[in-house]
């Protein structure tokens, strides 16, 4: 049963709420064949450098594309491009 917001004080706040992932949206249609490229890879040097940061690689010189590709086939994503690879390290470089 939800706690009503009036109730909260700030010595009983609610930090963590249970996560539930957005549902998905079809991509938008006209666009050209490079963009939606562009936009697929970007979501995945995203996962992929999130799931590094997880796993402890913190800095972009520890993200090999071997180190990469490994925790690519850990959760479950096809194996990354180098171009793919270069955009994970450029992530962890300007998360900073």
């Amino acid at each position: 049963m939800p706690v009503p917001a009036a109730a909260l004080t700030s010595e009983s706040m609610l930090f963590d709420l249970p996560y539930a992932p957005l549902t998905k949206k079809p991509l938008p249609a006209g666009r050209p064949r490079e963009w939606y490229i562009t936009h697929n890879r970007r979501l995945k040097a995203m996962r992929l450098a999130i799931a590094l940061l997880d796993s402890g690689v913190w800095m972009p010189q520890q993200a090999h594309d071997n180190r990469i590709r490994s925790t690519a086939a850990m959760i479950g994503v096809h194996p990354p491009s180098d171009t793919t690879c270069h955009m994970v390290r450029a992530l962890m470089r300007y998360s900073r």
